[in-house]
């Protein structure tokens, strides 16, 4: 199913972009999916197209990234800012209530959306991230976050991503690298791949208390909150004794983890399909 296109504007006057899935009514529930930090909502193609059968989904491109315009003040690139450029595109979009998709940084906001706003957030799925992030995980992020080399060539884009997330994902068919290239980065006017995200978003995480918020307050709060935890079997930001806290403090937490898979799961493996599907269908039989 292919997306509509969606524009809007911020309270500060950005120009804002998402992918709107209309699903099989304007009555179906909607499903919202949030990317990560240096990442744009073409991550969630297969993903949303999958969904879309059974929900509207809509994936924005959070301000800096995709076709969202980039700020000019790198210090609005932090999660409150984020979550009040949701609010003109949920009121624009006339729909009060969602369950959201959230990886890395984009679970960070459900999870602060779902505190703060909980008639907003139905449910959560988690992929990857929790109320605390791992040291090694954020300085791996730090190192590449904003400092990738100019490439000249799809051929140099595809190298480029390999060298970053090879670790993190073993196993891709040389097919797959290139399409998971085409996903983050975009021609500019003269036909050459640029990484598809503001270099500045990386400024944010010099500041240790911005990069990596502490939020087991706020976990407390999602008591209520049904709320699936997908975890890569080698992440190295989310580790296994913050999801074994996790689920001491919300026993009902359901919790999957991917084999073969670091930080984050692509959310294409058949085992995230199947739990994620289980897990929104649940909202209706409630």
């Amino acid at each position: 199913m292919a997306a509509a296109e969606y524009r809007f504007d911020t309270q500060d006057g950005l120009r804002l972009f998402s992918r709107v899935y209309a699903g099989p009514n304007a009555a179906a529930p909607v499903v919202l999916c949030l990317h990560g930090l240096m990442r744009n909502s073409r991550d969630f193609e297969d993903l949303a197209t999958h969904l879309a059968a059974r929900y509207r989904v809509i994936v924005p491109d959070v301000r800096g990234r995709g076709l969202s315009a980039r700020d000019p003040n790198f210090n609005n690139y932090q999660i409150p800012t984020y979550l009040g450029d949701l609010m003109p595109l949920f009121t624009g979009l006339g729909f009060q209530r969602v369950s959201i998709v959230g990886t890395s940084m984009g679970g960070l906001m459900a999870m602060v959306l779902a505190a703060t706003q909980p008639r907003l957030v139905a449910r959560i799925v988690l992929n990857d991230v929790g109320p605390e992030l791992d040291p090694p995980g954020l300085e791996r992020i730090r190192g590449y976050a904003g400092k990738s080399a100019p490439v000249r060539s799809w051929e140099e884009a595809v190298a480029q991503v390999r060298s970053i997330y090879g670790p993190v994902w073993p196993g891709l068919s040389d097919e797959r690298w290139q399409r998971i290239a085409r996903l983050s980065y975009r021609e500019n006017a003269q036909g050459v791949p640029e990484a598809d995200a503001d270099p500045l978003i990386a400024e944010r995480l010099r500041d240790p208390k911005a990069a990596a918020p502490n939020l087991w307050p706020l976990w407390g709060v999602l008591v209520k909150v049904p709320i699936l935890a997908i975890r890569g079997a080698h992440s190295d930001l989310l580790n296994a004794a913050t999801l074994a806290r996790m689920q001491r403090e919300k026993p009902d937490l359901e919790v999957l983890e991917v084999a073969n898979r670091g930080h984050p799961p692509l959310l294409d493996e058949p085992e995230c399909l199947a739990a994620i599907d289980e897990f929104l269908l649940a909202a209706s039989a409630a």
